[in-house]
């Protein structure tokens, strides 16, 4: 991937993984907008970074992605790459029924709507303007954290969908690169029990995706990315039990 001279937008980008991207491409010289939910957040943002560009926008609200695309592509015409970074992680009780059927699928609306709708709504400029789609899923696409069942299950749909998308726009001249996290220390994770998972950091995350963008790679797995898909491979049952035994704690108590 040709990592200057870009007009990068990236969803959730306010915070965490989506903000350490923001500022090591802008570092590099690109034009980058960010969006997320809070406006006092991205307000927060742009205060400290001047220079980056923030739309207030939800992935799982249509008629705002709508919005953003009809703005975004008025004032940054040039814009070549989106990357669908916005998530939410939630620890669920599978053994009880949900007292809130609509919030059950919240993650499913942020993680896996917003990435679909997102990539429809900008597929016309970047179809034009021969651009970059990266997607952000993670390395329990591969083998699910049983305390958060949604999350990763919306992550296996993120890495299925994408995979579609490379076939379908092989001679668009569109790449379509897959980023696969392990765990980050974020806000994401910050109910982790300290241990239980070996959390890398944002800087460190950035460093090795930027190596793999640089080297071309379609599919980066960055840390421990790379043992959770080899496990899965070899040896299914014990990864799972050793990701189970890691977050069973994590799992909310049913209501009596």
């Amino acid at each position: 991937m040709n990592l200057k001279h870009r007009t990068i937008l990236i969803t959730g980008g306010s915070a965490g993984i989506g903000l350490a991207f923001a500022l090591k491409f802008m570092e590099l010289g690109n034009e980058v907008i960010v969006t997320g939910r809070r406006q006092a957040v991205l307000d927060e943002v742009k205060a400290k970074y001047p220079k980056l560009h923030v739309i207030q926008s939800d992935v799982a609200n249509p008629a705002q992605i709508a919005a953003l695309a009809a703005r975004a592509k008025a004032d940054f015409p040039a814009l070549d790459v989106l990357m669908n970074n916005a998530g939410i992680m939630l620890h669920k009780n599978l053994r009880a029924p949900a007292s809130d059927l609509a919030g059950l699928m919240e993650e499913v609306n942020i993680n896996v709507g917003g990435v679909i709708g997102m990539t429809s709504a900008f597929i016309d400029i970047l179809t034009a303007n021969r651009g970059t789609v990266i997607n952000v899923s993670s390395a329990l696409a591969f083998v699910p954290l049983p305390s958060a069942p949604i999350y990763s299950a919306t992550k296996a749909a993120v890495h299925s969908y994408t995979q579609s998308l490379r076939f379908q726009l092989q001679e668009t001249g569109v790449e379509v690169i897959e980023l696969m996290p392990p765990a980050v220390r974020t806000d994401l994770t910050a109910d982790l029990p300290e241990g239980s998972l070996k959390l890398i950091t944002t800087d460190e995350l950035v460093r090795e995706s930027f190596a793999a963008l640089r080297a071309g790679a379609q599919e980066i797995r960055p840390g421990q990315a790379k043992q959770l898909a080899l496990m899965r491979r070899l040896a299914p049952d014990f990864i799972n039990g050793q990701l189970w035994k890691a977050s069973k704690d994590l799992v909310p108590i049913a209501a009596a």
